[in-house]
């Protein structure tokens, strides 16, 4: 599958953009656009979470989501000298931060400015040499005071992302901060883009959904679970690559780069709707790895599956490196064959289909 440069240029567009937990309307914005042409509804609700509709009149409801979402960090304290202490707004990673250029988000505008750090020089004397930890990464932002750190129209809750952008690596993998998990939203939008290119006719309401807030305890999900109330749902996030340097695989498992979607076995995951994805992609020989989650799978899988009284659910996850730094890499093989399994498992699904165990 060869991605169309109107799909490529929505991709970089769309990762670029700013978009935050908790202020995730810039994406939004760019993924809504994009997917219009190939839905008959565009909805959102209060906090945001946005989702197209296939067939709105149908009785039977199909969702794939995916979360609009990157980690990022708040303004937590300003020195008197002007320098910026933060905590987190998801996972983000302290140990990457020194020597990065950030962007904080103020009432004014964007300023630019860096997680300070102090030289080689001055540490490798000390026995305790320090390390990032949350305490003492902080932000410079050119400022000598705090009043006028306040007249550039920063204030404690400003959001700070990172500049990063989007390029390919070696003709085989897209690389940008936010492919966790904008390359989801991506994904079900070529999904909505293929069904309409091929003219299929779904048997169901399809509602391609993309939530907020699922870094921080998956709460877009489990808000937009209830307003839609669907039959199936059919997540895709991202996984680790384990193959990589200092990952231990006896408790990660192994999902590789360029094998192929991973397919989830968790208690949350529905059997019948698994066996689905699972027989399609043998069918269509598309590529797919297992992997196993023990009690949760740390996806909006969770919340769908355990909303409603219980909405059969599955994961198909993208493998990806170096999770929740600001060079997440994921190869474009793997992007093209994630939407064609959810493509293919769809023109699968029918609403008379038995959904229980017994």
């Amino acid at each position: 599958m060869k991605f169309q440069k109107k799909s490529l240029h929505f991709l970089e567009d769309y990762l670029n953009a700013a978009s935050p937990t908790g202020y995730e309307r810039n994406g939004q914005e760019i993924w809504m656009n994009y997917l219009k042409p190939y839905v008959d509804k565009i909805e959102f609700d209060h906090y945001g979470t946005c989702y197209g509709i296939i067939n709105p009149e149908a009785e039977f409801k199909v969702v794939i989501e995916a979360h609009a979402d990157e980690i990022s960090w708040y303004v937590n304290y300003i020195t008197d000298d002007g320098l910026i202490y933060v905590i987190r707004n998801g996972g983000s990673d302290q140990a990457i931060a020194p020597s990065k250029v950030v962007h904080i988000h103020g009432e004014k505008g964007t300023v630019k400015g860096v997680f300070g750090w102090p030289a080689i020089h001055t540490r490798s004397a000390n026995q305790n040499e320090p390390v990032p930890k949350i305490e003492n990464i902080f932000i410079d932002c050119g400022a000598k005071t705090k009043k006028e750190v306040e007249e550039m129209g920063i204030h404690v809750g400003c959001m700070i992302t990172y500049p990063d952008e989007f390029f390919e690596l070696n003709d085989r993998y897209f690389v940008c901060r936010a492919l966790d998990n904008r390359i989801g939203g991506f994904m079900i939008a070529e999904v909505a883009k293929m069904l309409k290119d091929n003219k299929k006719k779904l048997p169901f309401a399809l509602y391609i959904v993309n939530s907020v807030q699922e870094e921080v305890g998956l709460y877009g999900a489990d808000m937009i679970a209830d307003t839609i109330k669907p039959n199936i749902a059919i997540i895709t996030d991202v996984t680790h690559d384990t193959t990589t340097p200092m990952i231990d695989k006896k408790k990660e498992g192994e999902q590789k780069c360029g094998d192929g979607p991973v397919v989830f076995f968790a208690p949350s995951v529905h059997h019948n709707i698994r066996e689905i994805i699972v027989e399609t992609a043998r069918s269509k020989k598309i590529p797919f790895q297992r992997a196993v989650a023990s009690r949760a799978t740390g996806t909006d899988t969770d919340v769908f599956a355990h909303s409603n009284g219980g909405v059969p659910s599955a994961l198909i996850s993208l493998p990806l490196r170096y999770m929740h730094t600001t060079v997440e890499m994921v190869e474009k093989e793997d992007v093209a064959n994630v939407i064609r399994l959810i493509y293919e498992t769809l023109l699968q699904i029918k609403p008379t289909m038995n959904l229980k165990y017994h």
